[in-house]
């Protein structure tokens, strides 16, 4: 049974790919009999995908409690931990759909990694008035604060 498993984890592990070959289709329903934590494991992920298809908040929200408890149920504790999360920040979550997905988080991303090379570039400054003023030249078009240019 084990075997099977490791022998067969190419064609059930990537997500991306889609079981185009009758043997892959084949070995993957043999795997789901066999009721392994790994295979439930990667049923729930997979299953999990299908949120980003809703286009209505109360759908997706429905869809998060069902998979919520499906997931509490399955005595997976990784699983489990991630299903609290997802539950935790439900609402957030919910924002994407309610923005009816026309933001896009990358700006942000974007600005975390610059401020993030600032503080590394940043680490042999003494005080963290330094720190801060390198961080709003970096970061631009930010208020500076008034002390950051006091030559007189």
């Amino acid at each position: 049974m084990q075997l099977m498993t490791c022998q067969t984890a190419g064609f059930y592990l990537p997500c991306t790919q889609k079981f185009r070959h009758f043997q892959q289709r084949v070995r993957l329903r043999e795997l789901v009999q066999y009721n392994l934590r790994s295979v439930r494991a990667w049923l729930l992920k997979e299953q999990f995908q299908q949120l980003w298809e809703y286009s209505s908040p109360t759908w997706a929200g429905k869809f998060i409690d069902q998979w919520c408890t499906d997931v509490m149920r399955s005595r997976i504790e990784p699983m489990k931990k991630f299903a609290r999360t997802v539950r935790s920040h439900r609402e957030l979550i919910l924002n994407y759909f309610r923005a009816r997905r026309q933001f896009s988080s990358g700006v942000v991303e974007g600005l975390n990694n610059k401020a993030k090379v600032t503080m590394r570039k940043a680490y042999g400054f003494r005080t963290f008035k330094a720190t801060e003023i390198a961080l709003y030249h970096a970061l631009g078009k930010l208020p500076e604060p008034p002390s950051a240019h006091s030559f007189y």
